[in-house]
C-alpha cells in the first residue's frame, strides 16, 4: 500500500446523479473508461495489497471499489474520490473491508496522504504500524491492516515476492559498511528503480532500504 496520485475524473461519472441513478446505470462502456482512469493512478495494481489486477473486459480478478460502502454512503456512489480498483480476495482488501464495520476516517486513504509513514513492511511479509507513530496514527495503522486483512493469506504472498530480495538487501548492508556511500547508493537507486511498478513494490522497496 502506497501513495497514489489521482488523476481527473473520467468524463463518464458526470452522466450520473446520485438520487436519480444507482450503480447498475453504470454501463461496461463506463466501466471501461473508470478502469482506464484508475490504472492511470495504480499501475495496474490493487489499491490496497498492490497484486497486479488485469482489468480488460470479461476480467473477473478485480472491482471497482467504493472506498466508503454504497450501502451506508450512497451519496459517495459516482464520486470520483470514492472509487478504488481493488482486487477481488474475498479474505482481504475491497471485499473483505465491505464485510466489517469500520469508521471511515480511522482508514488510511492512499490518494490522501502516505500509507508509507503509518505501515513498514517486514521480510517475513507481514505488516506493522510504523515506529514512532502517535496514538491515534497507530490506531489507524492497525485499523487499515485490520479492515483490508493486510496480514491474512496476503502476509505469505508478500513473503515469496519479498523473498528473492533478501539476499540483495544483505548485500547492499555489507556494502555500506564497507564502502563509501556514493560507491553503493546509485547501484540500490538502480535496484529500486527496476521493481518500480511491480506487484508488492512497496514490501520489496522496505527489505531493501537502507537507513
Amino acid at each position: 500500500m502506497h501513495q497514489l496520485n489521482r488523476p481527473p475524473a473520467p468524463d463518464c461519472l458526470s452522466n450520473f446523479q446520485h438520487g436519480r441513478d444507482n450503480w447498475g446505470c453504470v454501463t461496461p462502456a463506463d466501466k471501461t473508461e473508470i478502469w482506464a482512469s484508475l490504472n492511470v493512478m495504480q499501475g495496474n495494481r490493487c489499491a490496497y495489497c498492490e497484486c497486479d489486477i488485469r482489468t480488460e473486459p470479461g476480467n473477473y480478478h478485480a472491482h471497482i471499489e467504493h472506498f466508503r460502502q454504497r450501502c451506508r454512503y450512497p451519496q459517495g456512489t459516482f464520486d470520483w474520490h470514492n472509487l478504488f480498483g481493488s482486487c477481488n480476495r474475498g479474505d482481504s482488501c475491497g471485499k473483505y473491508k465491505d464485510k466489517q464495520a469500520y469508521h471511515p476516517q480511522d482508514l488510511i486513504k492512499a490518494d490522501q496522504e502516505n500509507p508509507e509513514y503509518y505501515l513498514r513492511f517486514l521480510p517475513d511479509g507481514q505488516v506493522s504500524p510504523a515506529d514512532n507513530l502517535t496514538a491515534q496514527e497507530r490506531h489507524r495503522a492497525e485499523e487499515t491492516i485490520r479492515i483490508f486483512n493486510l496480514n491474512g493469506s496476503l502476509r505469505q504472498i508478500r513473503e515469496t515476492h519479498v523473498m528473492g530480495y533478501l539476499q540483495t538487501a544483505e548485500e547492499f548492508l555489507i556494502f555500506a559498511n564497507e564502502f563509501d556511500e556514493d560507491e553503493w547508493r546509485p547501484l540500490l537507486e538502480q535496484e529500486l528503480r527496476d521493481i518500480a511498478g511491480q506487484p508488492f513494490e512497496t514490501a520489496i522497496r522496505h527489505v531493501l532500504q537502507i537507513d
